[in-house]
């Protein structure tokens, strides 16, 4: 799961209110070689919520993406770089997904996040 993808994932749990961001619980992480498109990242630059990005990634074990953005950063190669790697490039392929309301526990299998409801859940 590309931490683009965790990045727009919630919990939607009955009665959670705040199911966003999920919490990673990393048992593996894989980084993928993906080519960089910059036209794409910076479309997807105002869809992105940026704490939960920048969070996600140092879990992940990237730190390489600044605090704070502001939209002409988009003119820098180095920052497209930067977060074209976070989003796209590290991958988690074991571990867990926490909503951060319920606590409830989503495992992570070979890349793919079940996020299945149970029938109590809907």
């Amino acid at each position: 799961m590309r931490l683009l993808t965790h990045n727009m994932l919630s919990s939607n749990i009955k009665g959670v209110t705040n199911g966003f961001p999920l919490k990673i619980e990393a048992e593996k992480v894989m980084e993928k070689e993906v080519d960089f498109n910059p036209d794409f990242l910076r479309n997807m630059f105002y869809k992105i919520e940026w704490r939960p990005l920048v969070d996600a990634a140092r879990t992940m074990g990237y730190a390489e993406l600044p605090e704070e953005v502001e939209p002409s950063m988009l003119d820098s190669e180095d920052f497209l770089r930067r977060l074209h790697r976070a989003l796209l490039q590290f991958h988690l392929e074991e571990g867990t997904l926490i909503c951060p309301e319920t606590g409830r526990r989503f495992p992570v299998v070979k890349g793919i996040p079940n996020m299945l409801l149970n029938e109590d859940e809907v």
